[in-house]
């Protein structure tokens, strides 16, 4: 059931979410639905819809119909971890996840989140993927879900390139990529140009605004990428992305 789907500027929704105000920010309770019931999440450390397993919902579904057992995924803006536990399940034992995150607070709450639910198939790598390797200014912003890589950012992070890391050998070729990094998806793209040309990965991509949207979506067309809208209708609405 799509809990957050109910929107909080209804009347329905506003008496829906007085009880999770209750909640102690630090109470761990189980997911409630999707394939992650039953793991352990820190109530306070995102969205009440992380553990009311409603989520990004449609996103959500869609990712736990495409990713593979066994695979690898890279988790890029991973947050504070819903995607990487949903990706560490998905992929079992035999799979691997990469789940890249520069923000230190976000940091502790995903390791947090892997140590309570013994996940072992997951490397966490502390930065930010751009088009370089090097180090950038990162705006942390008040929520913990819009901190973005922005020039007058007072957070220094190390930032990494997907294709250089790749040619040192530091990363598996994955079968699957999320980006979520709130306006730096360009970056992500540029600075694995290789990767996306050679193994054409899945990609579940967030674009924040039209013309990133619309640029975003180009550069995928050039590799041949077939590109289709996650809960939106029209592929021109800036919005999820998926591509394959």
């Amino acid at each position: 059931m799509n809990f957050s789907g109910v929107s909080d500027q209804t009347l329905v929704g506003r008496l829906l979410r007085l009880p999770l105000a209750l909640i102690p920010p630090r109470t761990t309770l189980p997911i409630l639905q999707g394939k992650l019931r039953g793991m352990k999440w820190i109530v306070g450390s995102s969205n009440h819809g992380c553990w009311l397993g409603s989520y990004e919902y449609h996103k959500r579904k869609a990712f736990e119909e495409s990713v593979a057992r066994g695979g690898v995924v890279f988790d890029i803006g991973a947050n504070v971890g819903f995607y990487t536990l949903l990706a560490s399940v998905l992929v079992g034992a035999r799979g691997r996840v990469y789940a890249f995150e520069p923000v230190p607070r976000n940091l502790h709450y995903l390791e947090e989140h892997l140590q309570i639910n013994g996940i072992k198939n997951v490397s966490v790598i502390e930065g930010a993927v751009s088009d370089c390797d090097g180090v950038a200014q990162f705006d942390e912003s008040p929520s913990r879900l819009t901190g973005r890589l922005a020039p007058g950012g007072r957070l220094t992070v190390r930032t990494v390139s997907l294709d250089e890391m790749m040619t040192r050998g530091e990363l598996p070729p994955p079968e699957c990529i999320k980006i979520d990094v709130e306006g730096g998806e360009m970056l992500v793209l540029t600075g694995a140009r290789v990767l996306l040309g050679n193994r054409r990965p899945i990609l579940y991509l967030a674009t924040h605004g039209p013309g990133l949207h619309q640029q975003c979506c180009e550069l995928l067309a050039s590799f041949g990428y077939h590109l289709q809208p996650i809960g939106v209708n029209s592929l021109e609405q800036p919005d999820e992305v998926f591509a394959w």
